[in-house]
C-alpha cells in the first residue's frame, strides 16, 4: 500500500507526525486510527488495521500522539484533554482533504479519545467509530503507571514507569486524565458504534466493554476478540480485528456516486500507487497492479494476468457450458496460460510476421476432471476451447481505435 508521510499542526504550537496509509486505486472513505497509551503510530494494531481498512479502499491515517514517536510536545505534561485535542486537529486534516465523514477508530486509551473528541468533531462529520480494547473511565489508566502519583500531585511531577519506558508527568497530566466522564460522553454519540474487546485482556478488562456498550445508543456492535492480548501482538489478532472494521465500515461509508460505472466494457482509473489502477465494470471493481519487483506495489493482477484470465476464464465457462448441455459428466477443467513475448523459436510461419514485429504467443494447459469422460469426449472439449469469444477475439482482426474523452487536458 502507498503510504504518505503526514505533518499536522496543533493549537499547542508542536508538530504531529502521522503516517496515510493509501489504497492502490480509488479511495471510498476516509478513516483516523488513534494508537494505544504510550504507544506509538507503529504499533501492530495501527498498522494492521490502517493497511487493511487502505485494501479496502479506505484511506487510513495514523499519528503519533504529543511527546511520542515522532510527534513533538511533551508527554509528561499533555494528559488525556491533550490526546482529544490531537486527535480533533487529525481529523481536521483529514476531513478538509476526503471532504467526507470519516471513521474514527481507537486502540486502548486512544479508542477513549476517539469517543471523547466525537462530540467536539460534530457527528455529521463522522460515519462511525469502533473502539478496540478501551477502558470505560479515563483514570483507569492511571493504575497501569508504576509511580508515586499522590507524591506528583503534592510535587507537581515525578519519574514513572508507564509499559516498562521512563517518563516525567505532571500534576496536570493527572489532572486531565481524572476529569473525563467517558461514559456521559458515550451517551451522547449518536453515529454507529463497535466495541471490539477480548475477554481475557489484563491491563483493561472485559467489564469496560460492557460499561461503554450499556451507555451507547443504538446503532451498536459487540465483538469478542477471544484469546487476545491487550495490545493484539499476535499477528492473526491484528488481522482479524482488521478484517471485522473493514467489513462493518463498508455499510457507513459507501461507495461514491461519481464513481465510473460503465454500462458497457471497463473504465481504468489510475489510483494512489505508482501503478495501481482501480478497474471498473457494470457491477464490479478492482484493482490491477505490478508487482513491487517492477515497482509497484503487488495489490492486484498485472495487466497481462488479466489478459491471460480472460482467456482462462473464457476457455472454461465455454467447456462447461458445453459439457453441461450433452449432460457429460465433467468434473472440472483447470486451465492454466502464460505469455511468451518471444514465440518465434516455435513458430513455423514467422515469415508471416511484418518487418520488426515480435510474434508473441499465449500458451494455454488444460487439465480435464472426470474419471467418466470417454476419449471422443475430452477430444471434443479440447475442440470447443478453441472456439471460446475471447480466444476467436484474440486471433480474429483485432484493432484498438483510440479517441479523447470529455474533461481531457
Amino acid at each position: 500500500m502507498p503510504t504518505e508521510n503526514i505533518t499536522i499542526s496543533t493549537g499547542a504550537g508542536h508538530e504531529l507526525t502521522g503516517s496515510l496509509e493509501l489504497p492502490t486505486g480509488l479511495v471510498r472513505g476516509a478513516a483516523l486510527f488513534a494508537h494505544c497509551f504510550t504507544c506509538t503510530k507503529n504499533s501492530k494494531a495501527a498498522v494492521a488495521v490502517s493497511r487493511a481498512l487502505a485494501a479496502e479502499g479506505i484511506a487510513t491515517m495514523r499519528f503519533d500522539f504529543t511527546g511520542l514517536g515522532g510527534s513533538g510536545g511533551d508527554f509528561g505534561r499533555a494528559g488525556f484533554a491533550a490526546d482529544v485535542s490531537d486527535l480533533a486537529a487529525a481529523a481536521e486534516d483529514l476531513i478538509h482533504r476526503f471532504a467526507q465523514p470519516i471513521l474514527l477508530i481507537g486502540h486502548s486509551l486512544g479508542g477513549a479519545a476517539v469517543l471523547a473528541a466525537a462530540d467536539d468533531l460534530g457527528f455529521d462529520r463522522i460515519a462511525a467509530i469502533a473502539t478496540i480494547g478501551t477502558p470505560s473511565d479515563v483514570p483507569h489508566v492511571l493504575d497501569n503507571i508504576d509511580g508515586d502519583i499522590e507524591t506528583i500531585r503534592q510535587q507537581g511531577e515525578g519519574e514513572v514507569r508507564i509499559g516498562g519506558r521512563q517518563f516525567t508527568i505532571g500534576r496536570e497530566f493527572i489532572e486531565k486524565v481524572e476529569n473525563t466522564d467517558l461514559l456521559a460522553e458515550v451517551g451522547r454519540i449518536r453515529k454507529p458504534l463497535m466495541f471490539l474487546h477480548s475477554p481475557i485482556d489484563q491491563i483493561v478488562g472485559i467489564e469496560h466493554a460492557s460499561a461503554l456498550f450499556q451507555a451507547a445508543k443504538h446503532p451498536k456492535s459487540f465483538v469478542s476478540l477471544e484469546g487476545a492480548d491487550h495490545l493484539l501482538l499476535r499477528e492473526e489478532d491484528a488481522r482479524f480485528v482488521a478484517s471485522v472494521i473493514a467489513g462493518w465500515a463498508h455499510r457507513y461509508l459507501p461507495l461514491r456516486d461519481d464513481w465510473p460505472m460503465p454500462e458497457d466494457g471497463i473504465v481504468a482509473c489510475t489510483g494512489n500507487g505508482k501503478f495501481g489502477t482501480e478497474v471498473h465494470t457494470k457491477s464490479h471493481r478492482f484493482v490491477a497492479d505490478e508487482p513491487k519487483s517492477y515497482g509497484g506495489d503487488d495489490t492486484g493482477p498485472t495487466p497481462y494476468d488479466l489478459l491471460n484470465a480472460a482467456l482462462g476464464t473464457c476457455t472454461a465457462m465455454t467447456m462447461k457450458m458445453y459439457a453441461d448441455r450433452k449432460k457429460w459428466p465433467l468434473e472440472g477443467v483447470s486451465v492454466e496460460v502464460t505469455h511468451e513475448r518471444d514465440h518465434k523459436d516455435e513458430c513455423d510461419h514467422v515469415e508471416a510476421m511484418q518487418q520488426g514485429n515480435q510474434m508473441q504467443a499465449l500458451k494455454r494447459v488444460i487439465t480435464i476432471r472426470g474419471d467418466d469422460l470417454d476419449e471422443d469426449q475430452r477430444a471434443r472439449l479440447i475442440e470447443i476451447a478453441d472456439k471460446c469469444p475471447v480466444h476467436r477475439t484474440l486471433e480474429g482482426e483485432l484493432h484498438v481505435h483510440t479517441a479523447l474523452g470529455d474533461g481531457s487536458g
